[in-house]
């Protein structure tokens, strides 16, 4: 298998999951951070994370051809412009005035590669699951990378950041990616946000890349507004301020509650359970179930849920069980 590049292991931490039809806020999110991820990807193999400016000219389209991604990246950057000249922050912040149709075009550029790697495919959205839209038939899409190597990165990425010790370059880069994407949200606890939150301030104080890396910002002022309108319904985790550590806003919301109508009663808890992994099955869903139980946890196309029995109060009251994205 080829081997994957920084971007690409990105893109799949970023997509998974991911409305795979319409670029949603969220999705939009997403893909302007994997475009980041391709600049510091071609800054890294530059040696240009250090230097006071960077330089991107049509050359360097020519010799991405090997890479889609950075391809059409550089092509947005440039604008039909013979070459542009910056600090490496302001051309990461570019990624901000990126169109819908231009950040279209830069996650297919990291979606078909993938894809013909294996490694990202298409499914069923997990909402078709939901009582409403399988009764309908409605037809909804969402990507979900490859369970292997989906963990391996989450989990590697996991234990760079919790552990003690120097950061390399590439896990500050994912570092601070994992913020402004708010996927931080999706795989550190409470307790460990708060880790996080410590190796974030330490490395602003040691490290050069961290520090010019954690204060740029490359959210929307329509996305900022979303953020600090749900950030106010939150507990917001104390960490030092005036470095860019701010990254609790859990407005990615990139999995949905899903009611799942069922025949069994309350008291049969197995009958339950295989009820909801029937529907996950007839929608080619990737389950795991985890914990059994009154309340199960599943493990869904690398996403963890709770199933929660429930009563929807129709003309007729319906029984079922919810699923609901576990809090870690």
């Amino acid at each position: 298998m080829k081997e994957l590049t920084f971007a690409q292991q990105f893109a799949l931490i970023a997509l998974n999951a991911q409305d795979s039809l319409h670029m949603t806020t969220v999705k939009k999110i997403a893909v302007r951070c994997m475009a980041a991820a391709a600049i510091l990807e071609w800054a890294m193999e530059e040696d240009g994370l250090q230097s006071e400016f960077s330089t991107i000219s049509e050359k360097d389209v020519e010799n991405a051809a090997a890479f889609p991604h950075r391809q059409e990246v550089f092509r947005a950057l440039l604008k039909k412009k013979g070459a542009v000249q910056m600090p490496l922050p302001e051309l990461l912040a570019q990624v901000t005035h990126f169109s819908r149709r231009t950040l279209k075009k830069i996650e297919h550029a990291f979606s078909d590669p993938l894809k013909g790697m294996d490694l990202l495919e298409e499914i069923p959205n997990l909402l078709g699951c939901d009582m409403d839209y399988d009764s309908a038939s409605v037809t909804m899409r969402e990507y979900r990378s490859d369970c292997a190597t989906y963990t391996r990165l989450t989990e590697g990425m996991r234990a760079d950041v919790l552990e003690d010790g120097e950061m390399a370059d590439e896990t500050v880069m994912l570092l601070w990616l994992l913020r402004e994407s708010s996927c931080i949200y999706d795989f550190f606890s409470k307790e460990e946000r708060k880790r996080v939150g410590q190796r974030m301030a330490e490395l602003h104080r040691a490290n050069r890349l961290a520090k010019m890396l954690f204060a740029v910002d490359i959210h929307s002022s329509l996305e900022i507004a979303v953020k600090n309108f749900l950030r106010s319904k939150k507990e917001v985790m104390e960490t030092p301020t005036g470095i860019g550590v701010d990254f609790v806003f859990p407005f990615l919301e990139r999995s949905q509650s899903v009611f799942i109508d069922i025949e069994a009663w309350f008291e049969n808890k197995e009958q339950r359970l295989q009820d909801v992994e029937a529907r996950l099955a007839k929608y080619g869903h990737q389950y795991t179930v985890l914990r059994r139980g009154a309340v199960p946890l599943i493990q869904i196309d690398n996403v963890l849920y709770e199933a929660v029995p429930t009563i929807r109060q129709l003309k007729v009251p319906v029984q079922g069980m919810r699923l609901r994205k576990y809090p870690l």
